[in-house]
């Protein structure tokens, strides 16, 4: 591990708009853009599966103040994918921006667009559409195969080969092997199998889906949204509309949240396509309604484990089947479901003889899924780890020295992790670390406290990645101004997890200067170097090393302006914070007067801009331990204690991971324990709104204890790893621990309700 001292990194820094969200100032997309915009509303179907056979908006747009109402046929032709993905995408390009073809219950039917809201709720009710109401598919068990085919159409295109047929209601399949699965299974002393489910779960931002559009002066689009890809969404809207990326700008302010709902382009195209026909501007900004029955939730998964050990408790073999269900359409489909088994196996590597990792996507008639924080990872970690710890339950063995004995370790490859090299891995020392901060010795013992209250406590541990090897591509501007200060150009979208203000700590660093000398840009496709965007986990890593070598390169210009300025060879000057300095004559020229400089008859820009991708993809390694009071008569689960100790690297702002963490770790207990999303008989969505769909709150999570340990990745910037999303993935298989410990029963499927545990004990 590399020991250094910094002056701007791992310190706790005050986020750049802290004082901004504070006092309320003007900051996310509907606060910057007029009031003027035509309103956006979209028809919605109300049936799973159907075909419009007619549809009639003569009365609705004879409703005063209704500018046009657009279906089916008044749009391009052209098949799409929403999700923010690097092109060519993996997922089927398999949508219309209006289809005549609904496919679940929220599906768009038709744009309104209005001079006021009144008027597009008015004219939404006087739409006559009569429609051909098809059997849907609803359950994901029956659909691979299924004769009712989600994607019948025969322009349905895959831009890459991952194993799909929408013939067969498949968006993706695959089957890896290492080492022999089953002969290895044979000889171990216990076998486990078991099948776990996980559940739907939205992202529930508190900044609901939101976009506004206008023409900017040179009649190009010009799009203002809540998004976390502009890049990605620039090419989405040009494929959707048919026109050049060039007559498109996308730019996003600050972001009310997004934990990956915000990767795919939900909402877009709506408001584009408005603008384009009308040539006004149009804003669309979804309900809480809308965002719970047409976002992009979670992928509903159900996990099949086989797990082989010896007796002494040596994990020899693992066996992984994943069947995930992408809903209507196939955004993120493909993806997710590989780091449900790339993300848990790889956690076991030092004992492991032999896995297989087999999967298969699927169609349905439901909400369309999407990526949310953990993006797979979640799901698969889940079932394995519920599975280790029945496995130490079966052997008598403590589940945190179980783990000791099989956990990857440092300087391992990963066979399971596409054979990369663990480079930088502190696991066993979280492990060690959060048995101390927890308590584990007094409060793993299941203690009776009376009146049928039991306390119990559980464990797991997670891993996630650093970016999507070979593919994230991270760019970064940092460019002198006239003062002798910095700004700094990303691509990269902050939405709440402060990475303006790590990157610009970044540059303090490289650059030996203050914070609040560097001021931040971004993200904007007319403005900002190419960034594939904020997901993957991967802003700190590939956009922070960008950084690092943008402010490499910018030094040497400095250096070579100031050495003409000195009257100095280029390799006898030294750059010093803010002067740089010619050794042989001891003088020295300020920052500031080399920015003037560069402004008169000069011919090298004081500015320089980098690209960065990374071969590898360091995971993040954490462990979390969770203390629960249970109730047996009424099956409450109360979170008494959460422990978590986390190797993200070096963190950058320690402050700023640990809030991450904190937050990973309440949305984590929400899907343990509460957070649900179900559908009625014919398949429409049930929890279409806070009264229904249930959030943890404070007096949900108890007391929350988040460290580091460190490691010091040296592919990454400052020896810096993700944080991110691994802070979602522990809360659920270790409160799943705990209620066992509790019941005596084990709970395989997500959401673990007062009334499942209440039922299971009686």
């Amino acid at each position: 591990m590399e020991h250094r001292q910094y002056k701007s990194i791992n310190k706790s820094v005050r986020k750049k708009d802290a004082m901004q969200l504070l006092t309320g100032k003007p900051v996310y997309t509907d606060d910057v853009t007029p009031d003027n915009a035509l309103v956006i509303k979209i028809l919605r179907s109300p049936h799973a599966n159907a075909v419009i056979e007619e549809i009639n908006t003569d009365i609705a747009k004879k409703v005063p103040g209704i500018v046009d109402i657009y279906t089916w046929q008044d749009v391009p032709k052209n098949r799409f994918a929403i999700a923010g993905q690097t092109y060519p995408e993996p997922s089927p390009y398999d949508r219309l921006i209006l289809d005549r073809h609904v496919r679940f219950s929220g599906d768009a039917v038709a744009i309104i667009a209005a001079e006021n809201e009144k008027a597009a709720l008015k004219a939404m009710k006087l739409i006559k559409v009569s429609y051909q109401v098809l059997e849907a598919v609803l359950d994901f068990h029956t659909a691979k195969d299924n004769p009712i085919l989600v994607h019948p159409e025969d322009d349905w295109f895959p831009s890459c080969p991952v194993g799909g047929d929408n013939k067969r209601n498949l968006v993706a399949s695959e089957t890896e092997t290492s080492g022999d699965v089953d002969a290895v299974m044979n000889e171990c002393d216990i076998v486990l199998d078991r099948t776990y489910h996980t559940r739907a779960f939205n992202q529930a931002m508190m900044e609901t889906f939101r976009t506004y559009t206008d023409l900017d002066r040179y009649g190009r689009l010009h799009v203002v949204s809540s998004t976390q890809i502009v890049f990605h969404t620039r090419r989405i809207l040009s494929n959707a509309l048919g026109i050049p990326k060039s007559r498109i700008r996308v730019e996003k302010p600050r972001i009310g949240g997004g934990f990956g709902a915000k990767q795919t382009a939900v909402c877009e195209v709506y408001p584009a396509f408005v603008t384009l026909k009308t040539g006004r501007a149009a804003k669309l900004i979804y309900t809480r309604e809308e965002s719970q029955i047409a976002g992009s939730p979670r992928h509903e998964m159900e996990i099949h484990v086989r797990i082989g050990a010896s007796k002494e408790g040596k994990i020899r073999a693992l066996d992984l089947y994943t069947l995930s269900n992408t809903g209507a359409y196939g955004e993120h489909g493909p993806t997710t479901v590989g780091l449900s088994g790339h993300k848990s196996i790889p956690l076991y590597t030092s004992s492991l003889e032999a896995y297989r990792f087999a999967y298969d996507v699927v169609y349905t008639n439901h909400q369309s899924a999407g990526a949310y924080r953990g993006y797979g990872a979640t799901q698969g970690i889940f079932a394995v780890e519920s599975i280790v710890n029945e496995l130490a339950e079966k052997l008598h063995m403590d589940p945190t020295v179980l783990r000791d004995m099989n956990m990857v370790k440092e300087g391992m490859v990963m066979p399971a992790y596409y054979n990369e090299p663990n480079n930088a891995c502190a696991l066993d020392k979280c492990m060690e670390s959060c048995r101390k901060l927890f308590g584990w010795e007094e409060k793993y013992p299941v203690r009776d406290m009376g009146n049928g209250k039991v306390r119990a406590s559980g464990v797991a541990m997670a891993m996630q990645g650093s970016c999507i090897s070979n593919v994230d591509v991270g760019s970064a501007t940092v460019k002198l101004s006239e003062d002798g200060t910095y700004n700094l150009l990303i691509g990269a979208a902050d939405m709440g997890t402060g990475c303006d203000t790590i990157l610009a700590q970044m540059v303090a660093e490289c650059m030996d200067c203050n914070v609040d000398d560097v001021a931040v840009f971004g993200a904007d496709t007319d403005a900002s170097p190419y960034d594939s965007g904020s997901y993957a986990s991967s802003t700190t890593y590939i956009t922070g090393k960008a950084v690092e070598k943008a402010c490499a390169d910018l030094k040497k210009t400095i250096c070579r302006i100031a050495s003409e300025m000195l009257s100095c060879n280029k390799d006898e000057v030294v750059f010093e914070s803010d002067r740089v300095r010619c050794v042989a004559t001891n003088e020295t020229v300020s920052l500031k007067d080399i920015a003037y400089k560069t402004q008169i008859g000069n011919t090298q820009p004081a500015e320089a801009t980098a690209t960065h991708s990374s071969p590898v993809s360091p995971p993040p390694y954490m462990v979390g331990m969770v203390e629960i009071e249970l109730d047996k008569l009424t099956g409450q689960v109360t979170v008494l204690d959460y422990a978590a100790v986390i190797d993200c690297g070096i963190p950058i702002n320690p402050a700023l991971a640990r809030i991450q963490a904190e937050g990973g770790l309440v949305q984590g207990i929400g899907h343990a324990l509460m957070e649900n999303v179900t559908y009625d008989k014919t398949g429409r969505p049930i929890e279409s709104s806070f009264m229904q769909y249930k959030l943890p709150t404070r007096l949900d999570m108890g007391t929350l204890h988040v460290e580091f340990e460190h490691s010091y990745e040296p592919t990454g910037p400052f020896g810096a790893k993700s944080i991110g999303e691994i802070v979602i993935n522990t809360p659920a298989p270790a409160i799943a621990h705990a209620i066992y410990r509790a019941t005596g029963v084990w709970h395989p499927e997500l959401p673990i309700t007062p009334e499942k545990i209440a039922m299971s004990i009686s």
